[in-house]
C-alpha cells in the first residue's frame, strides 16, 4: 500500500489540485503565497514561479485570503470579483496545535461555457441591484452603504458590528473621528440599514453656512417673511427630512442660536418657520458628527450641554487610518481603481515599495489623503504601475519628514520607529524575527520598543 502511495503521490497531488476545473492558493500566516496552481496562474495570467513569496492582495483581486488567516474564520461560496469576473471563492485557514498557520483558498468553475452561462447570470442580478440601489439615490439622496466601507481591520469591524446593532432604531447618534475618516459615509450606511430607508436622508454642513442663515436652512420660512425672500417662501432641512434622516456634519461648528432651535426640536419633535404663524410636527432622526472635542467647547461655553446629551446617546468613533493600518493595503487597491474607472486612464498596480511606505506613513488627512494622493499619482505616472517617483512631493519620504521642521535627532528617532513598526508588522509582532530583520541585538530591540512605546 506504501509503494502504491509513493508511486501515485504525483499523480494524485496533480489530479487533485492542477485539473482545469478549480482555481487553488495557499498562503502562509503573513498572507504570502505558497502555492499557486496553474489553473489559477492561467487565469490570472501571471508567472507560478513568481508568485510565491509575493503578498496575496498584490496577486489575486479584491482577495480575502490575508484577512483569513488573521481572523481564522472560514468564509464559503462568498462572490469575489476578478478580471471581470464574479467568482465564488471559498476560503479555509489552516491551523497546527491551535495556530493559524495559513489558508487554502479556490475559486470553482466546471467549465467555460457553463461559467460564462452563471457569470452573465450573475452579473445580471449585480445590475438589477445596482439599478434600484441608483433609484434609492435618486429618491431619497443615499449615496452609500455599510458595503462600501473597504476595510476588514478588528478596529472598522467593530464600527459595522455596532452600526448594524444601533441602525434599526431611531435612537440618535453621534460619529466622532478625525477629518476624512468618512463619517458621512457611515451616516449613510446607518440610513441605509434602519427602517427609514425608503424616506429622506438629507445632509447639511453645519460649518459652511453663514450664521445669519443658518435658522432659515434649518426650518425654512414663508414668502413676505424677510427682505429679499423667495416667493412662495423655502423648505427647511427638518421638513426635506421628514419621516426620514437628518445628518448635520461638523455640529460642533452650529452657532448658539441655531443649537437652542435644535434642542426644542428634538425635545417637542415640531418646527416653526420664519414668519409662520404656527409649528408643525416633524418625525426625523438626528445623526451628527464631529472632529472636535464637544466637551471641551461645553467647558468653554459655545456648545450646549443639553444639546450634547440628547445628540450623544449612541457614540460612535470612527477610527483614523492609522488606528487601520491592515486596512491601507485593499483600500489603497480600492481606490485606485475607483480612481482608474472615473479618470479612464490605465493604472492596473501599485508597486509593493509604495505600499510599504503607504503603511508607515502617518496620513493626518485620513482616507481623504490617501485618495488624493493616489489621485496625483494616476495623473503623475508614465506607466501602469504607481511607484515612489509618481506620489506627490508632500508626501515623498524625504520631503514630509523635513517639512515638519524637525531637528536631525528627530528625524532620525522618527526613521527608526517606523522601520521597527514596518518590521513589527511584518512578522506579526515575532521579536526574534524582527531583531534578525533590523540586524539589531535582542537588548537592543527591547529598548527601543520600550522608548517608542511600541
Amino acid at each position: 500500500m506504501q509503494f502504491l502511495n509513493d508511486r501515485y503521490r504525483d499523480e494524485i497531488f496533480e489530479a487533485a489540485f492542477e485539473n482545469a476545473y478549480h482555481c487553488l492558493v495557499v498562503v502562509d500566516h503573513q498572507g504570502l503565497i505558497t502555492y499557486m496552481n496553474q489553473s489559477y496562474c492561467r487565469f490570472l495570467e501571471v508567472d507560478q514561479e513568481k508568485v510565491l513569496g509575493m503578498h496575496v492582495a498584490d496577486v489575486i483581486e479584491n482577495s480575502r485570503m490575508h484577512i483569513v488567516v488573521q481572523t481564522g474564520e472560514e468564509e464559503i461560496a462568498d462572490l469575489q470579483y476578478i478580471r471581470g469576473n464574479h467568482m465564488i471563492a471559498n476560503r479555509i485557514p489552516v491551523r497546527s496545535n491551535g495556530e493559524v498557520v495559513g489558508a487554502v483558498g479556490t475559486v470553482l468553475f466546471r467549465d467555460t461555457k457553463e461559467w460564462m452561462n452563471m457569470n452573465s447570470h450573475i452579473k445580471d442580478l449585480l445590475s438589477e441591484l445596482e439599478h434600484y440601489r441608483s433609484q434609492l439615490k435618486h429618491q431619497h439622496g443615499i449615496t452609500y452603504s455599510l458595503h462600501d466601507i473597504v476595510g476588514s481591520s478588528p478596529a472598522i469591524n467593530e464600527v459595522k458590528r455596532k452600526i448594524k446593532k444601533v441602525a434599526p432604531g431611531d435612537v440618535s447618534v453621534l460619529l466622532r473621528g478625525e477629518s476624512g475618516t468618512g463619517k458621512e459615509l457611515f451616516a449613510h450606511s446607518i440610513h441605509h440599514l434602519s427602517e427609514r430607508n425608503s424616506q429622506p436622508f438629507v445632509a447639511i454642513n453645519c460649518a459652511t453656512i453663514p450664521e445669519h442663515l443658518f435658522e432659515s436652512e434649518l426650518f425654512g420660512y414663508q414668502e413676505g417673511a424677510f427682505t429679499g425672500a423667495k416667493k412662495g417662501g423655502k423648505v427647511g432641512k427638518f421638513q426635506l427630512a421628514h419621516g426620514g434622516t437628518l445628518f448635520l456634519d461638523e455640529i460642533g461648528d452650529m452657532p448658539l442660536n441655531a443649537q437652542v432651535k435644535i434642542l426644542r426640536v428634538l425635545q417637542e419633535g415640531e418646527i416653526e418657520a420664519i414668519g409662520a404663524t404656527e409649528s408643525k410636527k416633524v418625525d426625523v432622526r438626528i445623526i451628527a458628527a464631529t472632529n472636535q472635542p464637544l466637551e471641551k467647547l461645553i467647558e468653554e461655553h459655545r456648545f450646549r450641554e443639553d444639546l450634547f446629551y440628547r445628540i450623544n446617546v449612541i457614540p460612535i468613533h470612527v477610527p483614523a487610518l492609522k488606528e487601520r493600518p491592515d486596512d491601507i493595503r485593499v483600500l489603497a487597491k480600492y481606490l485606485l481603481h475607483k480612481i482608474t474607472k472615473r479618470s479612464g486612464k490605465r493604472v492596473i498596480d501599485i508597486h509593493a515599495e509604495v505600499i510599504d511606505f503607504f503603511m508607515q506613513y502617518s496620513w493626518p488627512g485620513n482616507v481623504r489623503e490617501l485618495e488624493n494622493v493616489i489621485e496625483s499619482a494616476v495623473h503623475l505616472t508614465n506607466t501602469e504601475v504607481i511607484t515612489m517617483e509618481d506620489l506627490p512631493e508632500h508626501i515623498q519620504p524625504d520631503t514630509y519628514l523635513l517639512n515638519e521642521n524637525h531637528r536631525l535627532k528627530e528625524i532620525m528617532e522618527k526613521t527608526e520607529k517606523q522601520a521597527i513598526e514596518n518590521a513589527l508588522r511584518k512578522v506579526d509582532g515575532d521579536k526574534i524575527r524582527a531583531k534578525h530583520l533590523l540586524g539589531i541585538g535582542k537588548s537592543a530591540l527591547y529598548e527601543k520598543i520600550k522608548k517608542y512605546g511600541l
